[in-house]
């Protein structure tokens, strides 16, 4: 039997060992409720601070604008409902691009159900945005601006810092949805003028369930969840403290390893190019060259292939990858993103895949994989 890959670090990524020794410890040696004013709670109490002081480095923000969340989607419904819910006095329009994540898509959609008005920027090819998209879009009463740094499934880098720039003065706020970036770019939401940023644990080899949202001290935000008073009163619920410490661990070895990740996952992008150019297999980059993009990811058009034939066969020989898409009652739902780049009559859709690299990988795991997946290729091709 073959080795297994794992080439789906965009979807998650495993937990690092050191990771999990700090959760376990601390699921054994921290047992009490932070809230509680006891020794228990105590100890629990400053496990939560030093990790979110340790979070809130990372973004260059401080610990007070650090909002502990269950992942990247509650992250997202936070800053999105949170936000304009706070700010429905001031206005009801929204901007937002057509390839954000569905926690940022269905929550808008949401939202216009109950009165607000969306304006959802269309992408061009290569899956971005531009500054005078937002200043056409801008108007009196718009109260939000979402967008996300870097898509989770082409890898495009948003001019993130320039809107934020065009941004200030104005009564909107503007959020991004960094968590496929977080880890593997430098942010500073400073130097971003971002309001709202989004994160989430499992993309940096960190436990699942476990996320935050940056929030710029100053401005409001209805809370989504009620009950008790954690979180300085914007996020109810009992703080899942071991997640809370593994993570703070996880971030920190990320973001030491940041460079040495982007020249690595660049040489794996080299190896995969080489491997089906050698191979004589037809494949395009499905976002061209020079345009910024997310380093582990890597999505490739193969043309005259079909998606799903190829996903399963792919599976069949250990490699595991995504196309973006939903599987759903045996049926291939085309991708958001790719249908918002190329349109819905491009053969794209049902013939792109999303490779992506991440924490174990070697470059003979890549070189194997490149191998497994120019066999299939010229095997499955019409």
């Amino acid at each position: 039997m073959k080795t297994p890959i794992y080439l789906d670090h965009a979807a998650t990524t495993p937990i690092r060992p050191e990771v999990a020794e700090v959760y376990m410890e601390t699921m054994k040696t921290v047992p009490g409720n932070p809230s509680s004013v006891h020794s228990h709670g105590r100890a629990a109490r400053k496990s939560v601070d030093d990790a979110r002081q340790q979070l809130a480095r990372s973004i260059h923000a401080e610990p007070s604008e650090i909002i502990l969340t269950s992942g990247g989607t509650e992250a997202d419904n936070l800053a999105v409902t949170g936000t304009v819910m706070s700010r429905s006095h001031l206005g009801k329009h929204i901007i937002t691009t057509t390839i954000e994540h569905h926690a940022v898509l269905t929550t808008c959609e949401a939202l216009e159900k109950n009165g607000f008005d969306v304006t959802y920027l269309p992408v061009d090819r290569n899956g971005r945005v531009t500054v005078q998209q937002v200043v056409e879009a801008l108007r009196e009463d718009t109260i939000l601006v979402t967008i996300m740094y870097g898509n989770n499934e082409v890898g495009t880098v948003q001019p993130i810092e320039e809107i934020g720039q065009l941004l200030k003065g104005h009564q909107t706020l503007f959020h991004t949805d960094a968590v496929q970036a977080y880890g593997v770019l430098p942010l500073n939401v400073n130097e971003l003028h971002v309001d709202l940023l989004s994160v989430s644990s499992h993309k940096v080899n960190g436990p699942k369930g476990v996320g935050f949202l940056y929030q710029r001290k100053g401005i409001d935000l209805f809370p989504i969840m009620h009950g008790g008073s954690q979180e300085r009163k914007r996020r109810a619920g009992t703080e899942n403290v071991p997640a809370i410490v593994a993570f703070a661990k996880a971030v920190q070895i990320s973001a030491n390893e940041q460079l040495e990740k982007a020249v690595r996952y660049s040489l794996f992008q080299t190896i995969m190019k080489d491997e089906f150019q050698q191979e004589k297999v037809e494949y395009e980059q499905t976002v061209e060259e020079g345009v910024p993009v997310l380093p582990h990811i890597f999505n490739v058009y193969f043309p005259g292939t079909d998606i799903e034939s190829l996903l399963v066969n792919l599976d069949l020989d250990g490699v595991s990858v995504s196309s973006g898409s939903a599987c759903t009652a045996g049926s291939l739902d085309p991708s958001h993103v790719l249908l918002a780049m190329f349109g819905e009559k491009s053969a794209r859709l049902r013939s792109s895949v999303r490779f992506s690299f991440g924490y174990g990988l070697t470059e003979d795991d890549v070189q194997q994989a490149a191998k497994r997946i120019a066999h299939i290729v010229k095997r499955t091709v019409k």
